[in-house]
């Protein structure tokens, strides 16, 4: 801080809570069966902890319970912790009533406890230099973590990871998890990464408000280069080459026309009263992690492949990717019709006595890490399998995968496989990154925002499928929007949710998603240590979708101006930075162009009818 030339002391910010509305609301039905056991289908994300919960719950050996998962209608980090409430409640019910139970909430009692996203009270102060580098960054942070502990504590780490996108010289932080009267907070699709990332853009427009220069100056001023990065990142960083994120800054600035439409958005602005235009540009550095994972792969007689895995098929696409890997990998046995495995290929229901140690399906990697030992497992079945091919190619010339499989089974090969993948300690950790620029326009007679374009470069590595990682890319940019600009979930001074239907909850429909909306996959390259070279795509994108909150912000700071040329703002309000509040609603947007905006107008034309403005 002594080395600043400026400070910003004790500023404060507050980010609010996100409801997942997930399709599926928490589901269970457990069924009683012999010997004193249990049979749970949990709609859950984390079969092995429900399996856990349930057996205590019931006060029966874990070898009494089964929890089975085919698929979940969507999870968002809310069918983790928060489905095994519902889980252990049927099993419970079934074990004394003896038949079966079956709980489906609505959405109302789904909304009020499921928790959702952690709130939280930011108070940080930043000292930076007359050229916009900032020197130093400290910051209190308090976060709402509700009645009980759920995953509450591994938030600070993800807070900060989120935050170190930058290079802010010096870091140092102070943060609570805090008891409270609310529903249990969950984790929620990027926990606690899209709070830091977005603190981290709100002290950069802060900086820049406070120099009276473009953000963007501030932002490209403070971008990692290679050697902060792996101070900042001590185990995500690697190698040169594969910190990609200069390259995709400067690309995006290129493909979206940045400077040559925040030159039009200043033109349009100059010649437009009621409506104002912002443009922004924001990067994301998001580090994850790998967790073990098993799998197991067996070929049945006819030749059809049965594949069982820890992850959870969540509308992800998890199954999609394994199925395919399960092809690719059989398919280097290399014998006629190896070209139709796919087909042949079926991935079949999470069982927790039948797959053991299955652990979270959560934090972008678990589809990786389930093809990584689906993969392994093919390999097992590849090398029990050549020594019969060779033979059969001795005596019959060419080989069809059916005829293969078939010798195998009268020569008594296993054929079934099973892995548990457990990352090395020094890839189990890596950085994925990427951009996005967003234009807005704001209606300030309504403070309606219309988003008007996005441009994304995301860096997936070597995608196992673009199709699911473009959706995933997509799907979790809107879910962003829904946080920085829609969603509202209230509680009351007594803890209960208030904003617990459709009526007061309002998610990103086709009206508030961008009208043109381009995302380019960057294939960086061979990553030795990653599955495939492949990089995940489920979480970090939705931290992009900061880009629209600080676009609309653009608009509204020439809304400001405009207002304070009128006569609208007192003093040195119009030129002091404000702060744009999450969710930036309609009525938060209207309030910060000028509840009175028509007034002042009329007001400032009446006082100069011939230099009226215009």
């Amino acid at each position: 801080m002594a080395a600043a030339d400026h400070k910003i002391l004790s500023a404060e910010i507050r980010l609010p809570s996100q409801y997942y509305f997930y399709l599926e609301t928490q589901t269970a039905l457990a069924i009683p069966d012999e010997d004193n056991c249990m049979v749970v289908y949990s709609s859950v994300q984390a079969p092995e902890f429900a399996h856990s919960v349930v057996a205590k719950c019931l006060g029966v050996p874990a070898n009494n319970v089964r929890v089975i998962t085919r698929r979940v209608g969507g999870g968002f980090g809310g069918k983790a912790i928060r489905a095994m409430p519902t889980a252990a409640a049927c099993a419970l019910g079934a074990h004394k009533l003896h038949r079966p139970v079956r709980m489906y909430l609505n959405r109302k009692t789904d909304m009020i406890m499921a928790g959702g996203r952690h709130p939280m009270k930011i108070i940080y102060s930043v000292g930076f230099k007359s050229d916009g580098k900032i020197t130093a960054l400290h910051f209190v942070l308090l976060i709402n973590a509700g009645i009980s502990e759920d995953v509450s504590p591994i938030l600070p780490a993800n807070i900060v990871n989120g935050l170190k996108k930058y290079n802010w010289g010096a870091l140092s932080f102070d943060i609570k998890v805090c008891k409270t009267n609310h529903t249990s907070k969950s984790a929620m699709r990027a926990p606690g990464e899209v709070q830091g990332s977005f603190i981290a853009e709100a002290v950069m427009e802060h900086v820049a408000a406070s120099l009276s220069v473009d953000v963007d100056f501030v932002r490209n001023r403070n971008l990692h280069t290679y050697d902060s990065l792996t101070s900042f990142y001590e185990h995500g960083a690697v190698e040169p080459p594969e910190y990609t994120l200069p390259t995709i800054w400067d690309k995006i600035a290129t493909t979206s026309s940045y400077n040559q439409r925040m030159e039009m958005a200043k033109q349009f602005n100059k010649t437009h009263k009621w409506h104002k235009r912002g443009i922004s540009r924001v990067p994301i550095l998001h580090e994850v992690l790998l967790r073990p994972t098993p799998g197991r792969v067996g070929i049945l007689q006819d030749g059809s492949i049965v594949v069982e895995v820890g992850g959870i098929e969540l509308g992800q696409g998890l199954w999609t990717k394994v199925k395919q890997m399960a092809a690719y990998a059989l398919g280097l046995i290399k014998c006629g019709g190896i070209e139709d495995l796919l087909d042949k290929v079926r991935v079949i229901q999470a069982d927790t006595l039948s797959l053991l140690q299955g652990g979270f399906t959560a934090g972008s990697t678990t589809s990786e890490s389930s093809c990584e030992a689906v993969r392994i497992s093919c390999n097992t079945l590849v090398e029990r399998l050549t020594p019969v091919k060779d033979s059969l190619q001795q005596t019959k010339g060419s080989v069809t995968w059916e005829a293969l499989i078939s010798q195998a089974y009268l020569q008594a090969v296993n054929l079934s496989a099973s892995a548990y993948y457990v990352p090395e300690f020094t890839s189990m950790k890596y950085i994925n990154y990427g951009a996005a620029v967003s234009e807005v326009e704001v209606n300030l007679l309504t403070g309606e925002t219309t988003i008007l374009r996005s441009d994304i470069i995301y860096d997936c590595g070597q995608s196992l499928n673009p199709a699911v990682d473009l959706g995933q890319i997509e799907g979790a940019f809107v879910q962003g929007i829904g946080f920085f600009m829609l969603e509202e979930y209230l509680s009351n001074p007594e803890g209960l949710v208030t904003s617990d239907s459709t009526w007061t909850y309002k998610i990103p429909t086709i009206d508030t998603i961008p009208k043109q909306f381009n995302v380019e996959i960057m294939n960086s390259g061979h990553h030795q240590k990653h599955v495939l070279s492949s990089k995940a795509s489920g979480e970090p994108p939705l931290l992009l979708a900061a880009s629209v909150h600080c676009a609309t912000r653009a608009a509204i700071k020439e809304a400001r101006k405009q207002l304070a040329s009128w006569g609208g703002l007192e003093g040195s309000e119009a030129d002091s930075p404000f702060q744009l509040s999450v969710p930036a609603t309609m009525p938060v947007v209207k309030e910060l162009c000028g509840l009175h905006i028509v007034e002042s107008y009329l007001k400032a034309s009446l006082a100069n009818p011939v230099g009226a403005p215009k």
